[in-house]
């Protein structure tokens, strides 16, 4: 897995969907255990929290950017008169 600091959202656009999925649960997964040691430990960088959890929210951004647009594609045009 690759660094959460290491995504901008334009790298993000261009993995295929089933990278993103894979980077999302890779991301959830790896979050759950900082938060999990966030618990019971004192953090080396509690900054990694933010990365992951702002990382987990551009993947989600740019799964729904791709749903929308094949909403939209898929849906009917008008008929111009």
């Amino acid at each position: 897995m690759a660094r959460a600091s290491e995504h901008r959202a334009s790298e993000l656009r261009k993995m295929s969907d089933e990278q993103l999925t894979v980077e999302l649960k890779e991301t959830t997964e790896h979050f759950f255990r900082l938060r999990l040691l966030a618990q019971t430990e004192r953090l080396d960088a509690p900054s990694e929290l933010r990365k992951h959890r702002r990382l987990i929210a551009r993947i989600m951004t740019v799964q729904k950017e791709r749903e929308r647009a094949r909403v939209t594609s898929a849906a009917p045009q008008p008929k111009e008169d």
